[in-house]
């Protein structure tokens, strides 16, 4: 059994996709698509740059997830391959509005809508140099939630992203993440800060939480067979009709990727297809099971490859 995933902010590079906008017209037509639903030219961003450009949150959002669905959409119809049988789709944070769409939950055009308003709410909920994230590296997440509530009175943050065993990602500002730095060095811990402009998944993206909480008003999801599996709570979404407090919810919950890879695994999936840019989530899936299959599809002979 097989699980389709996505990838969320980190893994755009300017150039992404170029071979399939090149060679299919039905990646060519999602690219302007994606220019007219934005009303923004989306497309000259994400193959020609500038990187600073593609790197800022509200183009990176739409411009990965338009780079996985247009690559979903190719091996589905111009290769016939039936990613539909998926035992679960499942996305890492923005991946999981990929998820949604490429599940059927959620047409393209509204989806890439969005993703542009989610970037820029979250781009824009902390002043700019105010907030960021710190990733923790080789410790379990049980040793650093015991050093965040442990020093609570001398440095606060959050856990953002519990991605693999090994590799954990702290949200908060700027001047509490250099105290937790230092801190974590004195104990022979390795962290690097993160290249981002904002502090996602924490309580500081409050003012994001509130536009999203009134654009997912206007939004009415499908229903599709296609299973989903939930940032927030790392497993299965029973009712389509939780999605909209679940995507609420997940603006400022961790990211609960090694729990959502291991309740997979624990439910018969031993394949994992990772649809869009980069390598990054076959990379945390080895670290968190190293007898899975996985496949990252980033390019044609990639879907030659791909073997279900």
């Amino acid at each position: 059994m097989f699980s389709v995933i996505f990838p969320g902010q980190g893994s755009q590079m300017v150039g992404m996709g170029k071979e399939f906008f090149d060679k299919y017209e039905i990646v060519k037509k999602l690219f302007k698509d994606a220019d007219e639903a934005l009303d923004f030219n989306i497309s000259k961003v994400i193959l020609e740059g500038p990187k600073e450009n593609l790197d800022a949150t509200v183009n990176t959002q739409p411009a990965i997830f338009l780079i996985s669905y247009s690559i979903f959409k190719v091996i589905r119809e111009e290769f016939n391959i039936n990613l539909n049988k998926a035992k679960y789709f499942a996305g890492h944070s923005l991946g999981e509005y990929s998820a949604l769409s490429c599940a059927g939950y959620l047409d393209f055009d509204k989806t890439i809508k969005i993703l542009r308003t989610r970037g820029n709410a979250m781009q824009n909920a902390v002043p700019k140099g105010e907030g960021g994230m710190l990733a923790v590296l080789g410790s379990k997440i049980e040793n650093i939630e015991k050093i965040l509530k442990d020093n609570e009175k001398s440095f606060k943050a959050q856990i953002a992203n519990d991605n693999s065993d090994g590799q954990i990602v702290l949200s908060g500002k700027n001047k509490d993440l250099e105290l937790i730095s230092t801190y974590l060095k004195d104990n022979k811990i390795k962290n690097i800060k993160l290249p981002v402009s904002a502090p996602f998944h924490c309580d500081l993206m409050f003012k994001a939480t509130e536009i999203m909480k009134e654009e997912l008003k206007k939004i009415d999801f499908k229903n599709s067979n296609n299973k989903l599996i939930s940032n927030v709570t790392a497993d299965e979404i029973s009712n389509v009709n939780d999605l909209k407090s679940l995507l609420i919810s997940q603006i400022e919950k961790k990211v609960r990727w090694r729990e959502s890879i291991i309740n997979m695994i624990n439910y018969g999936v031993n394949q994992f297809i990772e649809i869009g840019p980069g390598k990054v989530l076959t990379g945390l899936i080895k670290r968190i099971d190293k007898n899975v299959k996985t496949a990252s599809i980033n390019n044609q002979s990639d879907i030659e490859r791909l073997e279900l």
